[in-house]
């Protein structure tokens, strides 16, 4: 998928959200990320948006959503990619994920009865920016065990098309209030007929 075609994709579901007012659903955060896996070759759950909160010192899972429910991750942690992706203000592809030293809690967690944990091989990971300031990562990966196909490395050009994807969501998030913890997500929106 070329990058504009992406990118218009992704403004138009953010666009979506944001007319739906709110918190984002479950489900329009699963349609967003679907999108993006698809666009990479990945799997839905193969796709983390984080956000960082507003006194800058933790990041929470955004989507997954069971991943929110687990924890946060504070700023000061040592050998996150995620927060080395917000200190830093630039992306990164680590092709050799399972080489690279990192936290490994969040990739433990089975994401659904049919996405059961494997560990992360690949993964791009970019800051999203808006106006100057960061409020997030998204990254894209692709897990899996030995022997399992993991599929092509992420490239410089992924890497400038998620930097694209993520300054669509950042805009987005950053125009979001923070939800109190323990929340209630908005309901799915009625189906169309």
């Amino acid at each position: 998928m070329a990058d504009i075609d992406l990118s218009l994709a992704v403004a138009t579901q953010v666009e979506e959200m944001r007319k739906a007012g709110g918190q984002p659903s479950d489900e329009a955060l699963s349609k967003l990320a679907r999108q993006i896996a698809q666009a990479f070759g990945a799997k839905k759950d193969e796709v983390a948006i984080l956000r960082l909160s507003s006194d800058g010192k933790m990041l929470s899972f955004v989507f997954p959503a069971m991943l929110s429910k687990i924890g946060a991750i504070p700023l000061t942690t040592a050998h996150s990619l995620a927060t080395k992706t917000i200190r830093d203000r630039r992306g990164e592809i680590v092709n050799n994920f399972s080489a690279y030293k990192h936290p490994t809690v969040f990739e433990a967690v089975d994401l659904s009865e049919q996405e059961k944990a494997a560990p992360i091989q690949k993964i791009v990971s970019s800051p999203m920016i808006t106006e100057g300031k960061v409020v997030g990562v998204i990254q894209v990966s692709r897990k899996g065990r030995g022997g399992d196909v993991i599929g092509p490395d992420f490239t410089p050009r992924d890497l400038a098309e998620l930097n694209a994807v993520g300054t669509i969501v950042g805009q987005y998030l950053a125009a979001l209030p923070f939800a109190a913890p323990g929340a209630p997500k908005p309901p799915a929106p009625p189906a169309k007929a």
